[in-house]
């Protein structure tokens, strides 16, 4: 009966057991959670995404603006010598000069020698004789220089330079002709294809890479002195004021009282800049009734001011043989010219403009 009871208590106390295993086995995987794993991947290094930057747009050397391509600003510009004596005006061709230099000759009357390039018009002129000062002014701007007689001396000077010399002294008639409107001296025109043309017959190259002027690529927001009148007294018989149009943006030109207009688009002579650059005038030469012919220094570094957008910049200008003048302010920073048309006004030392 013992044996019995003690098989009993065992078969009990392994169920015991068994039951607690299942509880326990039960109850831990209750307690169990299903854990979800992150995994996060290092990024992938690329390159940075350049995005490419537009070509800057090929632009006028002598005007600061655009042009159609890199060919066109090869084309080597026109140096014509244009009179600005009373009979000679209204010129054909002034608002289309990229440049124009106006200078004392005898007799105190001016003349001009106008830079083109990116307009070139079919007639310019009245053309009239060369002078010391286009000896600067031609090589400057590598041009091909067009006039019509001078002094023995000036044509000595012209040929020992090897400046392209396209002029009837040397022997040069095909791109010339007189109108019927006016009478002599003050009626000789340049055909300006036939212009090119003759370089090309006689060698002269017709393409260059030019020393281009400053040009802001942007209005300054700099403030200087407003002035929107100027005169400039070159001698008694050549007096000359420019006033500043808002409407237009440009200097707008009267000679001795009236208006200067140009006789191809019947408009007033106009400028972007209003360059007045002081230089030194040396008597050279004498003509017959003792007119004196000035050599005037273009190369080197002087005094000017600068007109442009209204606004008045006082700087030191300097150039040599080869290259057209530079602007420096009193600080030494460079100052440049507002894109457009460009009138430098070369007067004696001596000589004061006024503004207002």
């Amino acid at each position: 009966m013992a044996g019995k009871v003690r098989m009993a208590a065992s078969a009990l106390n392994r169920i015991v057991a068994l039951v607690s295993i299942v509880v326990l086995t039960l109850g831990v995987s209750g307690c169990k959670r299903e854990v979800t794993q992150l995994t996060s991947a290092w990024p992938v290094a690329v390159m940075e995404r350049i995005v490419p930057q537009p070509p800057e747009p090929a632009r006028w050397p002598y005007r600061g603006t655009e042009a159609p391509d890199d060919r066109a600003i090869k084309k080597r510009p026109l140096s014509v010598k244009i009179e600005n004596s009373p009979a000679s005006r209204p010129q054909t061709g002034l608002n289309s000069a990229d440049v124009v230099y106006e200078s004392v000759t005898e007799g105190g009357i001016t003349r001009f020698n106008c830079i083109f390039q990116s307009d070139v018009p079919s007639d310019i002129g009245p053309v009239r004789s060369a002078r010391f000062s286009d000896l600067w002014i031609v090589p400057q701007y590598d041009g091909l220089f067009f006039f019509s007689g001078a002094s023995s001396t000036v044509n000595r000077a012209v040929n020992a330079s090897k400046i392209p010399n396209l002029s009837e002294d040397a022997g040069v008639s095909a791109p010339y002709y007189r109108s019927s409107s006016r009478s002599a001296p003050h009626n000789l025109y340049l055909d300006s294809k036939k212009g090119y043309a003759e370089a090309k017959k006689r060698g002269y190259g017709v393409t260059a890479v030019l020393e281009p002027l400053q040009y802001d690529k942007r209005r300054s927001a700099e403030t200087t002195v407003e002035v929107s009148e100027l005169s400039i007294p070159f001698s008694q018989a050549n007096k000359v004021r420019w006033e500043f149009d808002e409407d237009a943006g440009k200097w707008l030109r009267w000679n001795n009282g009236k208006v200067h207009k140009d006789a191809e688009t019947g408009k007033q002579v106009a400028a972007d800049n209003v360059v007045v650059l002081w230089a030194k005038y040396t008597p050279k030469s004498r003509d017959k009734v003792g007119s004196v012919t000035y050599d005037i220094g273009l190369g080197g570094k002087g005094k000017a001011t600068i007109f442009k957008h209204g606004r008045r910049y006082d700087v030191t200008w300097s150039a040599d043989r080869d290259t057209p003048p530079r602007f420096k302010d009193a600080d030494g920073k460079t100052v440049r010219l507002a894109p457009g048309t460009t009138w430098f006004q070369v007067i004696a030392l001596d000589v004061n403009i006024t503004m207002k």
